[in-house]
């Protein structure tokens, strides 16, 4: 049970990592500039997370079987856009809240299925 405690919060860094690319891009936008500190300070902090990230998730498959983790991943297309929404103001259509509960439900019938 604590692989998948493990594998949510290594979605949860790579969902981490995606907002904080944003930030990147948002920085290059008003420096004009890769090179600025402040934008070189948060892509490499970005970078540094999905290397721990990419170290925790080898540490997760070598206990879980790739196809009964991988399904978890999934929850960063509902993290990404909650979070883009909240700290960017970024709006979505209706819409994706039945995209959102289709994911949820095809992670749940996956993790199910894997029992």
């Amino acid at each position: 049970m604590y692989i998948y405690l493990l594998t949510i919060l290594c979605v949860i860094g790579i969902a981490a990592g995606q907002i904080l690319f944003k930030f990147s891009a948002s920085a290059i936008n008003e420096s004009g500039s890769f090179f600025d500190i402040k934008t070189l300070a948060i892509f490499f902090s970005t970078m540094a997370l999905y290397g721990i990230t990419s170290i925790g998730w080898v540490l997760i498959l070598r206990k879980a079987e790739l196809g009964k983790v991988y399904p978890f991943m999934a929850l960063a297309f509902i993290i990404v856009p909650l979070a883009s929404r909240f700290f960017f103001g970024e709006r979505f259509a209706p819409m994706y809240f039945v995209g959102t509960a289709l994911i949820v439900s095809g992670i749940a019938v996956t993790v199910m299925a894997s029992r």
